[in-house]
């Protein structure tokens, strides 16, 4: 597993990457904004529209740093990587699962199981730690059904019946999730997830924690050596991440939505952070992403205690540990996938 290093992440939309020697040069127009070295570096992420040199795109791909460009609403667009590294015969009994439902189902089952008992969780919390702000019956009622469907995971047979409990389960998850929302509440209500783009704040704020989620977890899998590619629960699309998909569901809440409420109900960003464009979309302001970016990697720096390994690691460090603890089951070395659940 590589050292968790820093991301450099370009807030700024007219900039140009460049490549100067050893260092990445930030610039606009004729203008030197920022000058960082390459070997300080994990990964790249930007939001300008310009791009970058193909010698910078080529010498991050030959030092496996990921240079991802994403749109200004968050959304993905691309990521240059190097070549593909990693045990062959690790990928190949990859794909030979993926091939098979029943194995396939074996494990996206774990995925389903730690995203509920972490939802559960939050709920749980809430109850404890805000039952006078809350509408508490709702939420024990609903937390008793997540449980539910955490059994009815463990029995179903099809991978097609666990994408239907999934859905249903997020369905009353999302219920709750604008009681969730304590400070601000005239200026962030939630009333639905929606996406591509976004329509509201809450959702823009969600959609870009998703997105940046997706990727550390894609960088993960392929660390370990195993295709990003090719999922178990999410079905193979030409350019879709479908195991980085399936691996990021257990963290879904635990992690980005945590990042979204603390985001919102601490006041670090406010209405004025955002924009809303002709086509209805709802973005994050330039300075409202560099807030974003800060925290996101602020947040990526808080030791935790992971469940499975009893160890502290930085939280940064969960979707290339879980995707190590993937490949070690699929090597034979664990006797099942042991999902993140939080405590």
């Amino acid at each position: 597993m590589r050292k968790l290093l820093n991301t450099l992440f370009v807030t700024t939309p007219d900039a140009y990457l460049a490549l100067d020697g050893e260092n990445i040069v930030i610039k606009k127009e004729k203008e030197k904004l920022g000058r960082v070295p390459l070997h300080n570096l994990e990964a790249i992420v930007t939001t300008g529209y310009l791009g970058a040199s193909p010698a910078l795109m080529r010498k991050c791909a030959e030092q496996n740093i990921g240079l991802t460009f994403l749109t200004s609403t968050g959304k993905f667009g691309s990521r240059v990587t190097g070549g593909t590294t990693g045990n062959v015969t690790l990928r190949k009994k990859q794909y030979r699962i993926s091939d098979v439902e029943v194995e396939s189902l074996a494990i996206a089952r774990h995925f389903i199981i730690g995203k509920l008992y972490n939802q559960r969780w939050m709920l749980e919390r809430m109850t404890r730690d805000n039952g006078l702000r809350i509408d508490v019956d709702q939420f024990k009622k609903i937390s008793g059904e997540l449980k539910k469907y955490i059994e009815d995971v463990r029995q179903v047979e099809e991978l097609d019946s666990l994408r239907g409990i999934e859905g249903q389960a997020a369905n009353r998850y999302f219920l709750l999730f604008d009681q969730m929302i304590l400070q601000q509440k005239k200026e962030f209500g939630f009333y639905g997830r929606n996406r591509r783009p976004p329509l509201d704040k809450v959702n823009a704020l969600l959609s870009l924690a998703y997105t940046l989620l997706a990727q550390e977890c894609a960088a993960a899998l392929e660390t370990v050596g195993l295709d990003p590619y090719v999922g178990f629960m999410h079905q193979d699309r030409p350019g879709r991440a479908s195991l980085a998909l399936d691996l990021m569901e257990e963290l879904r809440g635990i992690y980005a939505d945590r990042f979204v409420l603390t985001l919102i109900n601490k006041k670090i960003v406010t209405a004025k952070d955002f924009i809303k464009k002709e086509s209805g979309a709802v973005i994050l302001t330039d300075d409202g992403r560099k807030i974003f970016f800060k925290n996101w990697q602020e947040k990526k720096q808080e030791q935790i205690q992971h469940p499975f390994l009893g160890e502290k690691i930085n939280w940064g460090l969960v979707p290339y540990v879980q995707a190590l603890l993937l490949s070690r089951f699929l090597r034979d070395d664990l006797d099942g996938y042991p999902p993140f659940l939080w405590k």
